[in-house]
């Protein structure tokens, strides 16, 4: 098995979306190929067909890849749960939570032999690897224990490829401080250059790409443009960056206010209304920010007891109380689900210190937090009669606190969430709820009527085509202004 490694000079450099389109143009040039990172520390993640959970990076590469997403392509996920401390997750299940300094001391090697026993496994598989650095390799105060960047390289015998941010400024000081950091046998792994996100006139950037590669006599494989290519991100500093509407009542009537948490995960739920005509989103961080929406949506979050904690002490729970009595649409996901209940039940400490927190009190529902996390993909039918699909990650079991409208009738015999009578306020644990494009138009049109707003007719094109068509276009753009004969050169 060859391998192909994209490092880059920091977070949020493109890395995932790099390794995206190599995973696309490699499957479309007849090569088995799978992505691997071996610990990744997101808190998007995705849910394998049998139940795992790794990075959703990795799952999205996969499906770039034309190939079934498994917990060997990444063995290990950190999800930070605050204080220093984050749930780790070993071949996709909860193995512990522990504190940075405990994991990097006492767990780190601990963990080597699942990494290596997925990349046997992978190898037996495929024909290509393609691995996702994390951060900078150059992180000198973090090197002796990195299992994510040059040590992976080492292990895979992997062609690293450096990825910078030029929209950043100092594309040529992080590249070049980057090289300088690393030791000569990790700088030698060092195989090309890319420099991502540009903006501009090519011609102006020739001398400077020039004075890099006789430098640092490394070639610089390409200079991407910028591309707002719709594939799920996983770094939460792309929520500064996400294409979010800015919602202006001429162009969108509909204004959807998010509660960024603290503690907010898989933020990608919300991706899909940004193409919804009429509907304007924003990330809302405190009580200034909220205003009137028409809708509030409360998304998932890693600890739903220190994030209602802090909806509390910001003035935003009173609001989005108000709010719901003034008429706002309100819809929860996951532990913003939770939040809208009466209750949540803390008597083992899992959220937090324990006890009983009184919440929003939207809904008729206690929740009640145990050991056991429920990760599974699902499928089932709405009351209204639509086919839905998407995937849970809870550890909090919610109950009716009285006879209340169920949301989805499951498949496997569940059901799912609850709806008020006047369908105002709907809470569900199914991720991805959005990503159902038939069921969003029909949500977003009975606002329409309500608000006197002509309906949206028409078919609705399915979230998997989307993809697909994301895929491919992200495989055009990178190729194009991708030097792929040295690429090849590399693993053949």
């Amino acid at each position: 098995m060859k391998a192909l490694m994209i490092q880059g000079t920091a977070s949020d450099v493109g890395k995932s979306v790099i390794c995206t389109a190599l995973c696309r143009i490699l499957a479309n040039d007849g090569y088995r190929v799978a992505p691997f990172k071996s610990q990744n520390m997101a808190l998007n993640s995705y849910i394998t067909e049998d139940g795992g959970e790794i990075g959703r990076a990795q799952g999205v590469q996969a499906e770039a890849a034309r190939t079934i997403a498994t917990t060997d392509m990444n063995p290990v996920l950190l999800k930070p749960k605050g204080d220093m401390i984050s749930e780790v997750i070993v071949h996709g299940k909860h193995f512990a939570n522990i504190d940075a300094v405990t994991y990097r001391e006492q767990f780190v090697e601990m963990l080597m032999p699942k990494v290596r026993e997925s990349l046997t496994r992978l190898s037996a598989s495929y024909d290509v690897l393609v691995l996702e650095g994390a951060g900078s390799p150059a992180e000198i105060n973090l090197k002796q224990r990195d299992i994510a960047n040059m040590r992976m390289a080492h292990e895979t015998d992997a062609a690293v490829i450096l990825v910078a941010d030029i929209e950043r400024g100092g594309v040529f000081a992080s590249l070049v401080g980057t090289l300088m950091l690393l030791d000569d046998e990790e700088r030698a792994r060092v195989k090309g250059i890319i420099i991502n996100k540009f903006r501009g006139m090519k011609e102006l950037l020739d001398s400077g790409v020039k004075w890099l590669e006789d430098y640092t006599n490394i070639p610089v494989l390409g200079v991407i443009p910028y591309i707002d290519v719709q594939i799920e991100a996983e770094d939460s500093m792309a929520l500064s960056s996400l294409r979010l509407k800015k919602p202006q009542s001429e162009e969108f009537p509909i204004d959807v206010a998010v509660i960024c948490f603290p503690r907010i995960s898989n933020f990608t739920d919300i991706d899909p209304l940004m193409d919804e005509p009429q509907v304007g989103v924003r990330f809302v961080k405190s009580l200034a920010e909220l205003k009137e929406p028409t809708v509030i949506i409360l998304p998932g979050t890693k600890n739903t007891v220190e994030d209602y904690e802090w909806l509390e002490k910001t003035g935003l729970a009173k609001a989005i109380h108000h709010s719901a009595q003034k008429g706002s649409y309100i819809f929860g996901i996951c532990g913003g689900y939770q939040m809208l209940g009466e209750t949540l039940i803390d008597e083992q400490a899992i959220e937090g210190t324990g006890g009983l927190t009184k919440t929003l009190g939207l809904l008729p529902l206690e929740t009640v937090f145990v050991p056991e996390k429920q990760t599974i993909q699902v499928s089932g039918q709405l009351t209204t009669g639509e086919e839905v699909s998407g995937y849970e990650i809870h550890l909090g079991r919610t109950r009716a606190l009285q006879l209340i409208k169920p949301f989805i009738q499951l498949h496997d015999g569940r059901t799912d969430g609850v709806r008020s009578d006047d369908d105002r306020i709907i809470g569900t644990y199914l991720h991805g709820i959005f990503h159902n494009r038939q069921f969003t138009r029909n949500y977003f049109n009975t606002i329409r009527l309500e608000m006197g707003l002509a309906v949206i007719d028409g078919e609705v094109q399915a979230e998997e085509e989307r993809r697909e068509q994301a895929y491919d276009m992200l495989d055009r753009h990178v190729r194009q202004h991708l030097n792929m004969e040295i690429i090849y050169s590399f693993i053949t």
